[in-house]
């Protein structure tokens, strides 16, 4: 059940646990973005750190969602929401493990890209403290992060067109794909941003 007496009520539990769970997807692609330039194992492991974190802030919510029959809003959106931002905190460790593991250094695309998925999960947690009172401007925001996702998407094509514009020796062929795979992981994180804008437009359109 997704209404409470006509209202959603800003002090519910859920819309606080989502709250913290986006707060967290803005802390772990921050630190992305932050360390881009000098990732190791020190800095996998404290971007693990914060995704174990993301992931029982996920955790709890479920639990919640088990034994409570009232939601604030619709039971599919609250999970759905839950996981887009446990996701965005996953696929940005594993950019930063494959960047490690496959020995890909931060190029411009893979800055400028990790900057507008940051940009994309600021946009979602304004319109989770926005949506009780204000969910048009919840919406407003959602409606940003499509927009970001587009200009991601345009340059993650981008990117791959010069990527193998490039591949003129063989012998280079495997870092290629390398640094294909992860231009693939920032792509994939910006989508569950933009999977959580859908559901945005979802929730708004039912409680306006």
């Amino acid at each position: 059940m997704g209404w409470f007496d006509g209202r959603l009520r800003d002090d519910s539990r859920f819309i606080t646990m989502l709250i913290a769970q986006a707060a967290k997807s803005v802390e772990g692609i921050r630190y992305l973005v932050a360390t881009l330039e000098a990732v190791d194992e020190d800095t996998i492991k404290a971007l693990r750190t914060l995704a174990e974190e993301a992931s029982e802030l996920r955790r709890v919510l479920i639990d919640e969602l088990h034994k409570t029959f009232i939601t604030p809003l619709d039971r599919e959106d609250i999970f759905n929401l839950s996981h887009c931002f446990e996701d965005m905190v996953t696929y940005a460790l594993t950019t930063m493990e494959e960047m490690n593991i496959l020995r890909v250094d931060a190029d411009d695309y893979v800055r400028q890209m990790v900057r507008l998925v940051w940009e994309e999960a600021e946009q979602l947690e304004l319109a989770i403290l926005r949506l009780a009172k204000n969910p048009r401007v919840a919406g407003d925001h959602a409606h940003e992060v499509r927009k970001l996702e587009r200009r991601v998407e345009r340059l993650y094509r981008a990117s791959i067109k010069d990527l193998f514009a490039s591949a003129t020796d063989p012998q280079r062929l495997p870092g290629l794909f390398y640094r294909r795979e992860v231009y693939r992981h920032i792509s994939n994180m910006s989508d569950r941003a933009d999977s959580a804008a859908n559901v945005f437009g979802m929730v708004v359109m039912k409680l306006t």
